[in-house]
């Protein structure tokens, strides 16, 4: 005889034996589950699928508990969804691994780093482009560029030398860039006006017309590519090589550009309003920084320098002896620029240490190649001429506490001022917006938001600040996403909000780390040729060659994929973004790092393991066997075999409670 009650205040009817949860699923109610296993008994462990009734003011777990006549349940409310969010809270606590690779996490495009290296590993570099494309649409310029975001969070940190990610990037770009050609969809009639086309721009262009949209991008410089064309240096980033290769696929999207168009001059942000239906600020940051001392306009600006150069197709005349004031990487490019012009004696003034230097190591370690002098502690106090030469007056500094940046704050040395003589000072300090007039700023003269005013967007250094090609790039992309939700009502499906992580490298021991892969390599990293030093301070040749595919490969075999297999399977993830759950809510000691990878083919990672008992009871009950069993109590309890045997070879036939597991704590191995 059937029984009649209630869910959420719709009268159905329930068979003898029948569960609260069995009953909302046959009709269409969606109530949440991690242990529940159509094919197994109840188990009734996550509690997860909690549910109210409402006349006793009881919390039952839905799938064991079955309904009563007249009985009246809520699955939906916010106090029956709080219940839910406190269970998977709790799960989360003690539950470790990595939903993403800390590579794909560090890149700010969030590439699928992980997947693109796979695909390189395996020789498909095309595949590898076709990924790398959905996040990067500048992957021969970022491929040399890129200050590598990614290696510098790679777990093969923990020992050694990270992968050489960036590289499988640019050989997977270089190989196929001219011949790969995204589908397009059908215009959907409107049309978008970007200002500026450096990476930001550039970045913003491309993902409007994937969806369709019209783009016109306007320049003020007579070509396309921001401070990528006039502020890397031709050794870094070759133009006609690299660059104009790069703009021209952006052409063959129908992008269209028009170039010597400057925004307050011969370009209104009215007149854009009026005739496009939204608009994209892109404009960069190409206000420089004097060098904040008497006499600072005797300077010249470090990138008016690079920009000098780049349009004079790198000829121009020998700086003489040069000084640098500065330690990012526009600095770097000034000191070695100004060694290819020519000049023997070029130094590096910069007012705290080398360690807090932001350039890139690289970058410093090949200027030092390169000849460049570095002088630390300094900093310019009065710049001045005297007959044909600049005198430049600089004080000894100390470091004292960290200041907001986080590094210890120069403090200036009484009495240790000194002089010295120079041909050219370049000022490299920093860089600002020439924000449009009208348009809220920042205190750093920045553009306050990424959405200024209606129908108006912001993409890329002009509302971050002078930032990298990469970080410009991943602007122009949430821009463009920004712009085709409100005129398209196209909304791009939310990234994950859940990133349970092991935690960095530098907290990490070898043994932390869990292979899924029998052949990862233990070879040391796979080094880029680079040109002979003596071709490097006398031309502006590229200094660094793209690695063969067979390199690439063989690089490809150090990474021990560390994000988890069920990444786009685990339910425990998907409930907990479904509740807005948050992985630090409750914090205590989480299960030790322990694996089991005898097996061949299937990975135990118990630290995933929410001892569901899931697997148990499918390998019991459904396959007849009783290989698994919850072993120890307590917090301590885990999932093993008897004796810890492990795994008999016989299990890669069945795999049932590989299927059946819902966080990945068994899994395969070897991933899709």
């Amino acid at each position: 005889m059937s029984i009649e009650f209630t869910i959420d205040g719709k009268v159905f009817s329930a068979e003898p034996g029948q569960t609260i949860l069995e009953v909302a699923r046959a009709n269409g109610i969606e109530i949440p589950s991690l242990c529940r296993e159509q094919r197994i008994s109840k188990t009734t462990s996550c509690f997860v699928c909690v549910v109210k009734d409402c006349k006793t003011g009881r919390f039952l777990p839905s799938c064991s508990a079955c309904p009563a006549p007249g009985q009246e349940i809520s699955s939906n409310t916010d106090e029956v969804w709080d219940m839910r969010r406190t269970a998977l809270n709790l799960l989360l606590s003690e539950h470790s691994g990595d939903c993403e690779a800390p590579c794909t996490l560090a890149c700010p495009a969030h590439a699928a780093v992980e997947e693109y290296v796979r695909a390189g590993r395996q020789g498909d570099f095309l595949k590898a482009l076709t990924i790398i494309k959905e996040r990067i649409p500048l992957p021969m310029t970022i491929g040399r560029v890129c200050p590598r975001f990614c290696e510098k969070d790679c777990r093969r940190n923990v020992y050694g030398k990270p992968v050489a990610i960036n590289d499988f990037k640019r050989l997977a770009a270089d190989l196929y860039y001219d011949t790969y050609m995204e589908k397009l969809p059908e215009e959907t009639g409107k049309r978008v006006a970007i200002v500026g086309a450096g990476p930001a721009g550039l970045s913003a262009a491309y993902y409007l017309r994937l969806k369709g949209v019209a783009v016109t991008v306007f320049e003020a410089m007579p070509k396309a590519g921001g401070m990528t064309r006039y502020g890397i240096p031709e050794y870094r980033l070759p133009k006609k090589a690299v660059l104009d290769r790069e703009i021209a696929h952006f052409e063959k999207l129908g992008v269209s550009f028009e170039y010597n168009r400057t925004l307050g001059k011969d370009l209104s942000l009215e007149d854009l309003k009026k005739d496009f239906d939204a608009v994209i600020i892109a404009i960069g940051c190409w206000k420089a920084s004097g060098l904040r001392c008497e006499g600072e306009e005797l300077a010249v600006p470090g990138i008016d320098f690079l920009r000098n150069v780049a349009e004079n197709d790198n000829v121009a005349a020998n700086p003489g002896k040069t000084i640098v004031v500065g330690g990012g990487n526009t600095a770097m490019d000034c000191v070695r620029t100004s060694v290819r012009l020519g000049s023997s004696d070029v130094s590096c003034f910069y007012r705290r240490t080398e360690a807090e230097m932001p350039a890139e190591k690289i970058e410093i370690a090949e200027a030092k190649e390169e000849g460049v002098k570095f002088e630390f502690l300094i900093a310019p106090v009065k710049l001045e001429k005297r007959q044909d030469k600049l005198v430049l007056t600089c004080r000894k500094m100390e470091l004292g506490e960290p200041d907001a940046s986080g590094r210890r704050k120069p403090v200036e040395v009484p009495g240790s001022d000194f002089e010295v003589e120079a041909d050219t000072v370049i000022a490299a300090i920093g860089q600002g917006t020439m924000a449009p007039e009208g348009l809220p700023v920042n205190r750093w003269g920045n553009l306050e938001s990424e959405t200024p005013a209606p129908g108006l967007y912001a993409a890329g250094d002009c509302v971050s600040g002078a930032a990298t090609v990469v970080e410009g790039v991943a602007s122009g992309r949430r821009a463009a996403l920004a712009v085709c939700k409100d005129l398209l009502g196209l909304e791009e499906k939310a990234e994950s909000t859940i990133f349970v992580s092991r935690g960095s490298w530098q907290s990490l021991k070898r043994e932390d780390l869990v292979f899924l892969r029998n052949d990862v390599s233990e070879k040391d990293r796979a080094k880029q040729d680079l040109i002979p030093i003596e071709e490097r301070v006398s031309s502006f040749a590229e200094v660094a060659a793209t690695m063969p595919p067979e390199r690439v490969m063989a690089e490809g075999e150090r990474c021990i994929e560390c994000s988890c297999t069920d990444k786009k399977n685990c339910k425990l993830r998907q409930h907990a973004e479904t509740y807005s759950c948050d992985v630090d809510a409750f914090k205590g000691e989480k299960i030790a790092v322990s694996y089991d990878t005898r097996h061949p083919l299937i990975i135990q990672d118990r630290g995933k393991c929410i001892k569901c008992g899931t697997c148990v009871k499918v390998c019991k009950e459904v396959v007849n066997k009783t290989l698994l069993s919850l072993k120890l109590r307590g917090f301590s309890t885990c999932v093993g075999t008897a004796f810890d045997g492990g795994f008999p070879d016989n299990c890669a036939e069945c795999g049932a409670c590989v299927d059946a597991c819902p966080t990945g704590a068994l899994d395969w191995r070897h991933k899709a």
